[in-house]
């Protein structure tokens, strides 16, 4: 029967001095420490694997790891053997895991997910994605491995964001943040999607609705404005198709020659710009056509029709058609951009009485048909392009004072 260890005290490791050659004191269990020439101490443990093998396992080194300690790491390798599990195997696992975390950051994933996902959105949105996650989340969560990331700690971020009074951008940002999540599980990263738990965490976005001029007396006197204002040309040329066409002003702002067909009267919006994710149809007007041939001589040698003033890399700023407004003397509470959409909805439902379901197909809206499918992008579209027509025509007539009779509007009987 073999001889059992007597088992070590803290005094006898700490009295273990250095000799000539290295020796080892055994404090039972296969666990001995190692005390080598040079003076240091290490906590090792013999076992064999299931070949039987020899095989040597180091728990750490004193005085780093005390002797109690080095007891519990010994009886947690003895529980892996019990289950069957290689300690060693275990160990290069759980060292591979730390490397992992080091390396896969919420912020080093989330930059990935921006790259490989950015040519599926616009620049703009591609740019305002980064500068909240680099303003507002990497400097709470972005040095955290992402698998080690509570709800709360994305809570705390965006309670900073909510205390500025911006409420919803704290909730723009907690998709973003779960968009991240998501991706980083679809990468197989060892995380899930925590924003999940934060329903309700957030207070409520107050219900709000973009100004908008809806009476046709004042929207001829917004038109008057607009063919007044001395601006920036391209500015000018912006507001001016956007009265035309109603789309959202992000649409408006980041539209490239390449999406039009002037001879066809079209202007096609992919989808990776829509905020229904879905290509959209615009039929142009001969207003909107004669006004983007004029624009085409501006900046039809660059990307986008309405470029920045500042460089043709990038579109129009997403503030220079409300700041035109402001020149105009209308305030944030009487226009805004995107209330051209409800003056366009309104006045062509309750005065030119147009079919609704074209006003919601002009506007991007979910439309279905009868069987509940949403109607592709070309749904309808001689009736849109005549509707298109009579609501140019509609705009030339009130900006220059022209009584219009509600609901007999240049329309066949």
């Amino acid at each position: 029967m073999p001889k059992l260890a007597t088992p070590l005290t803290d005094t006898a490791v700490k009295n273990a001095k250095p000799k000539d050659k290295t020796y080892t004191l055994a404090d039972g269990g296969n666990m001995y420490l190692e005390v080598t020439p040079s003076g240091s101490k290490i906590w090792r443990m013999a076992y064999r694997q299931p070949n039987r093998k020899q095989n040597r396992l180091t728990l750490g080194a004193y005085p780093e790891v005390t002797l109690a300690e080095a007891r519990i790491k010994r009886a947690e390798v003895n529980k892996l053997r019990a289950n069957g599990i290689d300690p060693a195997q275990a160990k290069r696992a759980e060292k591979q895991k730390k490397n992992d975390e080091a390396t896969h950051t919420f912020e080093a994933v989330a930059r990935d997910w921006l790259a490989r996902t950015a040519p599926d959105r616009a620049s703009s949105t591609q740019r305002k994605n980064t500068r909240w996650l680099e303003g507002n989340i990497f400097p709470a969560i972005g040095s955290m491995p992402i698998s080690t990331i509570q709800p709360i700690d994305v809570l705390a971020a965006l309670r900073i964001v909510e205390s500025r009074g911006a409420k919803a951008s704290a909730h723009k940002m907690k998709e973003l943040c779960g968009q991240v999540f998501r991706f980083a599980v679809a990468c197989g990263r060892d995380c899930r999607d925590v924003t999940a738990d934060l329903r309700g965490a957030l207070s409520a976005v107050p219900k709000a609705h973009y100004a908008a001029i809806t009476e046709p007396k004042r929207a001829g006197e917004l038109m008057r404005s607009i063919y007044a204002y001395e601006g920036h040309a391209y500015t000018v040329a912006a507001i001016r198709l956007l009265a035309l066409t109603f789309v959202r002003p992000g649409e408006l702002r980041a539209a490239e020659w390449a999406e039009f067909d002037l001879d066809a009267a079209e202007w096609r919006i992919p989808g990776n710009k829509m905020k229904m994710k879905a290509d959209h149809l615009v039929p142009l007007s001969r207003q909107a056509v004669a006004l983007l041939r004029t624009a085409h001589s501006m900046t039809g040698h660059g990307r986008y029709v309405f470029p920045s003033i500042r460089t043709g890399e990038r579109c129009m700023s997403d503030n220079t058609i409300n700041a035109a407004l402001r020149v105009m003397g209308y305030s944030k509470d009487v226009m805004t951009a995107h209330g051209f959409r409800a003056m366009a909805r309104t006045i062509l439902d309750e005065i030119l009485c147009e079919r609704v379901d074209l006003i919601e197909h002009q506007l991007a809206h979910a439309v279905k048909d009868p069987n509940g499918r949403a109607y592709n992008r070309t749904a309808h579209l001689p009736a849109r392009r005549d509707m298109m027509q009579r609501w140019a025509d509609y705009l030339d007539e009130i900006r220059l004072d022209r009584h219009v009779v509600a609901g007999n509007f240049n329309k066949a009987a």
